[in-house]
């Protein structure tokens, strides 16, 4: 059976008015700090581990370990990083959004967040869970499904038989606006 992926845009990413051009800024530099970091030219690399935050713009990614890859291009004496894989505990944090995983991959070209494993998405007060979440920077559209990695990892979705769980807000109810009840009809 055939599962279609739950659009989370309108609920998790509607906020107030205006949000949505809010664009994150992928053209920002990439600030990287960690207890260890280790440089592979050969293979156009850095692997950081331990206690690793990499911080773009108003963006912020928190992992055990990270592998930052480069594409060989130096601009302005700096390497240019495409790709950035983390795992263990990650936590990618936006404003008004917290999203936590056992991995993700940012495509920096794409400029595209995929979050895989245990993915649980908080945004003003809202909570979803699943198993696979990908956010497009560019247009602010989160898209959350069940599906999980399989293989040697194991990984599976907390949510259970590849569904999609979540809790959100409801308004609070002005009383005073609310409809007077009806009273009841005497018996005659």
């Amino acid at each position: 059976m055939k599962r279609t992926p739950l659009l989370l845009a309108g609920l998790l990413l509607a906020g107030p008015a205006g949000a949505q051009s809010n664009r994150h800024d992928s053209n920002a530099p990439v600030d990287v700090a960690a207890d260890r970091a280790e440089v592979q030219d050969k293979a156009a690399r850095a692997v950081l581990t331990g206690n690793v935050v990499v911080r773009q713009a108003e963006m912020t990614v928190n992992a055990d370990r990270m592998t930052l890859a480069y594409t060989g291009r130096i601009v302005d004496g700096s390497q240019q990083i495409s790709r950035i894989d983390a795992a263990g505990s990650v936590v990618v944090t936006r404003p008004d959004q917290v999203a936590r995983s056992q991995f993700a991959i940012y495509d920096l070209n794409r400029r595209v967040v995929t979050m895989v494993g245990n993915v649980r998405l908080v945004q003003n007060g809202n909570t979803s869970n699943g198993g696979r979440l990908t956010l497009n920077l560019d247009t602010n559209r989160a898209v959350l499904d069940g599906s999980s990695v399989a293989g040697g990892g194991g990984v599976s979705s907390t949510s259970g038989a590849g569904r999609v769980t979540g809790r959100f807000s409801v308004p609070k109810r002005d009383e005073s606006s609310a409809p007077a009840q009806a009273p009841a009809p005497t018996p005659q």
